[in-house]
């Protein structure tokens, strides 16, 4: 006697969210929020650090929201769209972190600057004294050298008295690199032609100080790194 198939229906089992799993979810993503924050307000760490870690805890908690939340990659095996979703990430990372990078370097060899104050640098720079007949503001030979140190996030000395021609060498002794601008954030000046010097670790740079008067510089990143020197005849 034949016994009779038996039809068994096979249905994609689909892995749903329990409570417990949400609420772990929930608190893992406001511990990604609120250390961030708090390192932002108490100013425990800063400068390009603090960015590099709110973007680390940004794609920790986007992670936490799609596996959670979303579930992502509880689907059955194999999970071609938890790779894809990867692939993707990556994709994007590469991109944005391409351009940033681009844009960062273009900011420096493209700073906004006057033909003018071009001038002034290219002057400055190739120590031209005269053109034309005319001065053009540049020093004849150098005298003194001045040197501001940057060091755990603070300049030293902060107040510097120099002569017209003297220079002054800004040396790094921080990882990483300083852009020291002239003037108050946000309201930047130039100072002989000059916008912004980058200055890296190991690779002191020196201007030359033609311009008559008290001047104020800073590190962009960092607003609290600043000091200022005044030029006399």
């Amino acid at each position: 006697m034949q016994s009779k198939p038996h039809h068994t229906s096979s249905k994609p089992v689909r892995e749903h969210g329990t409570m417990k799993s949400y609420v772990t979810g929930f608190v893992l993503s406001l511990i990604c929020t609120f250390i961030p924050y708090y390192l932002v307000v108490e100013h425990v760490v800063k400068g390009n650090m603090i960015l590099a870690i709110i973007i680390e805890f940004a794609v920790v908690q986007m992670i936490i929201q799609i596996m959670f939340f979303l579930h992502l990659g509880r689907e059955p095996k194999p999970h071609w769209n938890l790779g894809f979703f990867i692939s993707t990430v990556g994709i994007i990372l590469v991109v944005v972190g391409g351009s940033i990078f681009i844009m960062h370097n273009l900011h420096y060899n493209m700073s906004p600057i006057t033909a003018t104050e071009a001038t002034k640098r290219l002057a400055n720079d190739e120590a031209i004294y005269q053109i034309g007949g005319e001065k053009t503001g540049a020093c004849q030979q150098i005298l003194a050298n001045h040197q501001v140190v940057i060091k755990g996030g603070k300049m030293t000395p902060t107040q510097i008295t120099a002569k017209q021609c003297d220079t002054l060498t800004f040396i790094n002794q921080d990882s990483g690199t300083r852009d020291i601008a002239f003037g108050v954030h946000p309201h930047h000046e130039t100072y002989a032609g000059q916008a912004i010097v980058p200055v890296s670790k190991g690779r002191p740079e020196t201007i030359t100080l033609s311009e008559l008067g008290t001047h104020k510089f800073h590190d962009i990143l960092h607003d609290q790194t600043k000091a200022s020197f005044t030029v006399k005849p």
